[in-house]
Protein backbone atom coordinates (compact mmCIF):
# COMPACT_ATOMS: atom_id res chain seq x y z
CA UNK A 1 0.00 0.00 0.00
CA UNK A 2 1.32 3.42 -0.97
CA UNK A 3 1.22 5.98 1.86
CA UNK A 4 -0.18 8.88 -0.13
CA UNK A 5 -3.37 10.93 -0.02
CA UNK A 6 -4.65 12.44 -3.28
CA UNK A 7 -6.36 15.85 -3.05
CA UNK A 8 -9.79 15.70 -4.68
CA UNK A 9 -11.16 19.11 -3.67
CA UNK A 10 -10.01 22.18 -1.73
CA UNK A 11 -12.03 25.06 -0.30
CA UNK A 12 -10.52 28.12 1.34
CA UNK A 13 -12.66 29.08 4.34
CA UNK A 14 -10.46 31.75 5.96
CA UNK A 15 -8.00 34.29 4.53
CA UNK A 16 -6.12 36.01 7.34
CA UNK A 17 -3.19 38.40 7.59
CA UNK A 18 -0.76 35.52 8.25
CA UNK A 19 -2.58 32.23 7.68
CA UNK A 20 -5.16 30.78 5.32
CA UNK A 21 -7.43 27.88 6.27
CA UNK A 22 -8.48 25.26 3.75
CA UNK A 23 -10.78 22.24 4.00
CA UNK A 24 -9.65 19.57 1.55
CA UNK A 25 -11.26 16.31 0.54
CA UNK A 26 -8.68 13.58 -0.04
CA UNK A 27 -8.64 10.03 -1.30
CA UNK A 28 -6.97 7.73 1.22
CA UNK A 29 -4.62 4.86 0.27
CA UNK A 30 -7.53 2.41 0.69
CA UNK A 31 -9.73 4.34 -1.78
CA UNK A 32 -11.99 5.91 0.86
CA UNK A 33 -12.32 9.70 1.22
CA UNK A 34 -11.60 11.92 4.21
CA UNK A 35 -11.52 15.60 5.13
CA UNK A 36 -8.32 17.45 5.99
CA UNK A 37 -8.19 20.93 7.54
CA UNK A 38 -4.98 22.66 6.50
CA UNK A 39 -3.57 25.95 7.78
CA UNK A 40 -1.34 27.47 5.11
CA UNK A 41 1.52 29.61 6.47
CA UNK A 42 4.21 31.53 4.54
CA UNK A 43 7.05 29.99 6.57
CA UNK A 44 9.45 31.52 9.04
CA UNK A 45 13.04 31.81 10.18
CA UNK A 46 14.66 31.71 13.60
CA UNK A 47 18.20 32.31 14.78
CA UNK A 48 20.39 31.42 17.74
CA UNK A 49 22.67 34.46 18.13
CA UNK A 50 25.74 33.37 20.13
CA UNK A 51 28.33 35.75 21.51
CA UNK A 52 32.04 34.94 21.64
CA UNK A 53 31.76 33.76 25.26
CA UNK A 54 28.82 31.42 24.56
CA UNK A 55 25.93 33.64 25.64
CA UNK A 56 22.77 33.55 23.53
CA UNK A 57 20.70 36.65 22.82
CA UNK A 58 17.14 35.68 23.73
CA UNK A 59 13.82 37.51 23.70
CA UNK A 60 10.93 37.31 26.12
CA UNK A 61 7.50 38.05 24.75
CA UNK A 62 3.87 37.52 25.63
CA UNK A 63 2.26 34.81 23.52
CA UNK A 64 -1.48 35.35 23.37
CA UNK A 65 -2.60 31.76 22.58
CA UNK A 66 -1.00 30.55 25.83
CA UNK A 67 -1.42 33.73 27.93
CA UNK A 68 2.25 33.41 28.92
CA UNK A 69 5.53 35.22 28.51
CA UNK A 70 7.86 32.82 26.70
CA UNK A 71 11.62 32.81 26.37
CA UNK A 72 12.51 32.41 22.69
CA UNK A 73 15.21 32.97 20.13
CA UNK A 74 14.65 35.80 17.61
CA UNK A 75 12.32 34.72 14.82
CA UNK A 76 9.83 35.95 12.28
CA UNK A 77 7.69 35.01 9.32
CA UNK A 78 8.81 35.13 5.73
CA UNK A 79 7.32 37.65 3.37
CA UNK A 80 6.05 36.16 0.07
CA UNK A 81 9.07 35.20 -2.07
CA UNK A 82 11.55 36.41 0.55
CA UNK A 83 14.97 34.76 0.80
CA UNK A 84 15.25 33.10 4.23
CA UNK A 85 18.83 34.36 4.71
CA UNK A 86 17.67 37.95 4.17
CA UNK A 87 14.77 37.38 6.58
CA UNK A 88 16.98 35.95 9.33
CA UNK A 89 19.33 38.94 9.11
CA UNK A 90 16.33 41.28 9.32
CA UNK A 91 14.78 39.51 12.31
CA UNK A 92 18.12 39.27 14.13
CA UNK A 93 18.67 43.01 13.83
CA UNK A 94 15.07 44.03 14.55
CA UNK A 95 14.58 41.87 17.63
CA UNK A 96 18.04 41.75 19.21
CA UNK A 97 19.98 44.63 17.72
CA UNK A 98 22.66 42.21 16.49
CA UNK A 99 24.39 42.01 13.13
CA UNK A 100 26.15 38.71 12.44
CA UNK A 101 29.52 38.29 10.80
CA UNK A 102 28.72 34.61 10.24
CA UNK A 103 25.39 32.82 9.80
CA UNK A 104 25.05 29.04 9.50
CA UNK A 105 21.94 27.14 8.43
CA UNK A 106 21.00 24.47 11.00
CA UNK A 107 18.17 22.86 9.05
CA UNK A 108 14.43 23.08 8.66
CA UNK A 109 11.54 21.97 10.86
CA UNK A 110 7.86 21.29 10.21
CA UNK A 111 6.07 22.77 13.21
CA UNK A 112 2.69 21.05 13.47
CA UNK A 113 2.56 18.34 10.84
CA UNK A 114 -1.09 17.31 11.16
CA UNK A 115 -2.64 20.70 10.32
CA UNK A 116 0.01 23.37 9.46
CA UNK A 117 2.24 23.53 6.39
CA UNK A 118 4.57 25.96 8.19
CA UNK A 119 8.30 25.35 7.74
CA UNK A 120 10.85 27.17 9.88
CA UNK A 121 14.44 27.61 8.73
CA UNK A 122 16.86 27.35 11.68
CA UNK A 123 20.06 29.41 11.83
CA UNK A 124 22.96 30.15 14.15
CA UNK A 125 24.64 33.57 14.13
CA UNK A 126 28.12 34.32 15.47
CA UNK A 127 30.69 37.12 15.26
CA UNK A 128 28.04 39.56 16.51
CA UNK A 129 28.14 43.34 16.51
CA UNK A 130 25.40 45.31 18.23
CA UNK A 131 23.27 48.30 17.30
CA UNK A 132 19.88 49.33 18.68
CA UNK A 133 17.07 46.80 18.32
CA UNK A 134 13.99 48.06 16.48
CA UNK A 135 11.12 45.55 16.75
CA UNK A 136 7.94 45.90 14.71
CA UNK A 137 5.45 48.41 16.12
CA UNK A 138 3.19 45.60 17.42
CA UNK A 139 6.09 43.62 18.94
CA UNK A 140 6.92 44.10 22.60
CA UNK A 141 10.09 42.26 23.57
CA UNK A 142 12.55 42.07 26.41
CA UNK A 143 16.04 41.15 25.20
CA UNK A 144 18.19 39.07 27.54
CA UNK A 145 21.43 37.06 27.43
CA UNK A 146 21.91 33.61 28.91
CA UNK A 147 24.71 31.05 28.54
CA UNK A 148 24.05 28.44 25.85
CA UNK A 149 24.81 25.60 28.29
CA UNK A 150 22.24 27.00 30.77
CA UNK A 151 19.63 27.31 28.01
CA UNK A 152 20.17 23.68 26.98
CA UNK A 153 19.55 22.65 30.60
CA UNK A 154 16.37 24.77 30.57
CA UNK A 155 15.21 22.95 27.42
CA UNK A 156 15.86 19.57 29.02
CA UNK A 157 14.06 20.64 32.24
CA UNK A 158 10.97 21.79 30.36
CA UNK A 159 11.49 25.47 31.19
CA UNK A 160 11.64 26.50 27.50
CA UNK A 161 8.40 25.45 25.85
CA UNK A 162 8.69 26.92 22.35
CA UNK A 163 9.54 24.13 19.90
CA UNK A 164 11.62 26.14 17.42
CA UNK A 165 13.70 27.49 20.31
CA UNK A 166 14.20 24.03 21.80
CA UNK A 167 15.34 22.45 18.56
CA UNK A 168 17.52 25.34 17.43
CA UNK A 169 19.28 25.60 20.82
CA UNK A 170 20.02 21.87 20.91
CA UNK A 171 21.39 21.93 17.36
CA UNK A 172 23.35 25.14 17.94
CA UNK A 173 25.03 23.65 21.01
CA UNK A 174 26.42 20.83 18.86
CA UNK A 175 27.59 23.22 16.13
CA UNK A 176 29.02 25.86 18.47
CA UNK A 177 31.03 23.36 20.48
CA UNK A 178 32.21 21.49 17.36
CA UNK A 179 30.09 18.33 17.55
CA UNK A 180 28.39 18.58 14.14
Amino acid sequence: MELFEKKLDSKQIFDGKIVKLFVDTVELPNGETATREIVRHPGAVCVVPITENGDVIMVKQFRYPFSEVLLEIPAGKLEPGEDPLYAVKRELEEESGAIAGKIEHLGEIYTTVAIFDEKIQLYMATDLKFINAHPDEDEFLEVTRLPLKELVKMVMNGEIKDSKTQIALLKAEKYFYGEK
